[in-house]
């Protein structure tokens, strides 16, 4: 009974392992494909993504099967991920970071 259950939580593990590989390389591949893009190039993928977008928040999705919102849901999550590697990011602040440099300025003042 316990080689059983150590046999099967090493076969999960080793599954989520391999799960958070290709979810890497995924990554990595579309790093790759963002990098070789001019500015002007990501300006108008961005462009059609947001075209695209629009289009699915206007689509009548009462019509669709199961199949077609799963693959519409994966091209939406696909399609926010590379809106995210094109994206500049951005300057995030935590709350931490927040109160020291509130701080900072009480002190000084």
């Amino acid at each position: 009974m316990k080689s059983k259950l150590v046999s099967s939580v090493v076969a999960l593990m080793l599954l989520a392992s391999t799960f958070a590989h290709a979810e890497s390389l995924d990554k990595n591949a579309l790093q790759a494909k963002v990098a070789g893009m001019t500015e002007e190039q990501k300006e108008a993928r961005a462009l059609e993504i947001q075209q695209r977008v629009d289009e699915i928040k206007t689509m009548d999705k009462s019509t669709l099967t199961r199949e077609e919102r799963k693959e519409l849901r994966h091209e939406l999550k696909d399609m926010r991920k590379e809106a995210k590697a094109i994206g500049h990011g951005g300057i995030y602040i935590s709350l931490v970071g927040i109160l020291i440099i509130i701080l900072v300025l009480i002190i000084l003042l």
